[in-house]
């Protein structure tokens, strides 16, 4: 049996909530998460809308993460 053991150079991670202070704690999470991978945030990117369905506002985020 053979072992590959690639590095990840890139991951972008796409998130969504209906409150602002949930999106970022999401967003740190996912930090924290990819920390151990060596990862580090290289790109935030953030959008609202309104969302007529829940008469409420979606906030989301795409998180570009690259090796440090």
């Amino acid at each position: 049996m053979e072992l590959i053991l690639d590095m990840i150079k890139d991951k972008v991670e796409c998130l969504q909530a209906y409150d602002f202070r949930e999106l970022e704690r999401q967003i740190e999470e996912r930090v924290e998460i990819n920390k151990p991978l060596l990862l580090r945030v290289k790109h935030v990117q953030h959008q609202v809308t309104f969302d007529p369905v829940r008469n409420k506002m979606l906030y989301s985020a795409v998180v570009h993460f690259a090796a440090s």
